[in-house]
């Protein structure tokens, strides 16, 4: 489907995006483990002729940041695991039983990212790392924000839309603040009522890109306390975002031609009884 956002086609335009463009062709570790993100979810559409891709995929993901690997990990069970679309039994436990032994294998590796490897109280141990990392980059840094003090939806909001404006640090945090007006004003094109039923009847792939993206977003939160990390570490996740967003609006889009078509094909149907002549 066709989706047009200011006469532009809106997938032509998130893919040129500057900040969401610049990360995932820049040299750093943006790059790969974007590739590796996209390489997952391109294979865990069709696992068993993609298995290949998956594996290798799962290796770039969990050798670059491996506590997205377990993001990634836990928004394609869940995903699998609650798709309206008919999947074999056999299916849902190959993929779900192989992710959760690969995490389970991997614990010990993503539990060190945050120094947890050995912590009898993962909670406590995750919210003490989470508020010294946090003061850390809030005081070290120019663009610090002190999101240890802000309440979950500021710390979220700051995530996915900061800098906007007032507190861009630079010429570059102008140019994302556009991008970031952007990211707002599609996002409340999802605040209706008929998103949440459109997600609960949803396919798999998309309730594994809004798990994925709300699971990324709310671990980011406590941990990032600076403009210029944030708009670089998001980047591995908007496109799920977008994703879960486009598939909203060509589905709206659909079942508005379709009901259209119907209303067409009766009303025609209605013209040719008033005729005296036989519908076909």
């Amino acid at each position: 489907m066709k989706i047009k956002f200011i006469k532009i086609d809106f997938l032509t335009l998130l893919l040129f995006l500057p900040n969401m463009h610049f990360w995932t062709v820049a040299l750093s570790k943006g790059a790969p483990i974007f590739l590796g993100l996209m390489m997952f979810t391109y294979a865990i559409t069709d696992p068993r002729k993609r298995l290949f891709l998956l594996v290798l995929s799962s290796f770039i993901i969990f050798h670059i940041r491996p506590h997205v690997f377990m993001f990634v990990a836990v928004g394609a069970i869940v995903g699998y695991l609650s798709g309206q679309e008919r999947i074999s039994l056999q299916k849902k436990l190959l993929i779900s039983t192989g992710l959760i032994m690969t995490l389970f294998l991997v614990q010990d590796q993503i539990l060190a990212v945050v120094g947890l490897q050995n912590s009898e109280n993962l909670v406590g141990g995750f919210e003490e790392f989470a508020e010294g990392r946090s003061s850390d980059l809030s005081r070290k840094a120019a663009t610090g924000v002190d999101m240890a003090a802000y309440p979950l939806p500021l710390k979220l909001f700051t995530f996915w839309f900061r800098p906007l404006f007032i507190d861009a640090p630079s010429f570059m945090g102008f140019v994302i603040s556009v991008e970031n007006l952007f990211y707002l004003i599609i996002f409340i094109k999802i605040l209706r009522k008929d998103f949440i039923r459109f997600l609960l009847r949803s396919p798999s792939f998309v309730k594994m890109s809004a798990m994925i993206f709300i699971a990324t977003s709310f671990a980011m939160t406590f941990i990032m306390s600076n403009l210029g990390i944030i708009m670089r570490q998001k980047s591995m996740v908007m496109y799920y975002l977008f994703f879960v967003i486009y598939y909203y609006l060509a589905q709206k889009k659909y079942t508005r031609i379709m009901r259209l078509k119907k209303l067409q094909a009766l009303r025609k149907k209605t013209k040719i009884n008033k005729q005296g002549y036989a519908p076909a």
